[in-house]
């Protein structure tokens, strides 16, 4: 397979570009910040580039890697998890949609995010993922029950990422609404939206085609333990 779109590998896209800020590694390999996200990638398939990664896996959270095609892992790693998931990419929304009240999120709503992160699991959330990018939320009562946000930043796209509910208040549209807000701030921007989601979820992938995502390719991803 001919990688030659940022985002067949959206990691080291982000990691070499808008968020080369928040890089740990070299040219040979490249990690997000421990605190920020679990994400990692090799510069390539080489010797050298695999063994850079395996010398960035020391979080206890281990690393996850986002590749459209195969690329070798590092020497010695084990692997916690691998799924198949499918990378979505809007480049325009739907008319229609349910409008929610929100508000921005920041540093005040840290301890909640993380905690709503936590029980939903919408995927790794650490400390300080909510300031990857613009996060949204729905309160409830002054509870934060629903948020979404953004992640990763290769040059010209933006990822949803961090959409979740709390299970008492699902089935309100709070995530089909806060989703519509985010990928229309990303389109205002002149990027492009995208996100990912497991293959086999079904549901969760006709949701988002019925705001205006499309299926752009095959995404695998891995996550490999840490350090013993």
């Amino acid at each position: 397979m001919t990688l030659n779109h940022p985002l067949d590998r959206p990691v080291w896209s982000a990691l070499t570009s808008r968020q080369a800020h928040l890089a740990l590694g070299d040219g040979r390999a490249l990690r997000f910040d421990l605190d920020h996200a679990l994400f990692a990638a090799a510069a390539d398939g080489s010797i050298e580039a695999t063994e850079a990664l395996a010398a960035l896996n020391v979080s206890p959270h281990g690393m996850g890697l986002v590749e459209a095609g195969d690329m070798p892992l590092p020497p010695g790693a084990r692997v916690r998890a691998s799924a198949a998931c499918v990378q979505m990419v809007a480049s325009s929304l739907n008319p229609g949609g349910k409008a929610v009240a929100f508000e921005p999120l920041g540093e005040a709503d840290a301890a909640e995010m993380l905690a709503l992160a936590t029980l939903t699991v919408p995927g790794p959330f650490f400390e300080r993922t909510h300031r990857l990018g613009d996060f949204i939320g729905v309160k409830v009562d002054g509870r934060l029950v629903a948020m979404a946000g953004e992640r990763m930043k290769p040059d010209g796209f933006t990822e949803v990422s961090g959409v979740c509910t709390h299970p008492d208040h699902r089935g309100r549209g709070y995530a089909g609404a806060l989703m519509r807000v985010v990928t229309q701030r990303i389109l205002a921007r002149g990027e492009q939206a995208f996100l990912h989601a497991y293959a086999a979820n079904t549901a969760t992938i006709a949701l988002y085609e019925t705001l205006g995502f499309r299926v752009r390719t095959p995404i695998t991803y891995t996550v490999l333990d840490g350090p013993v």
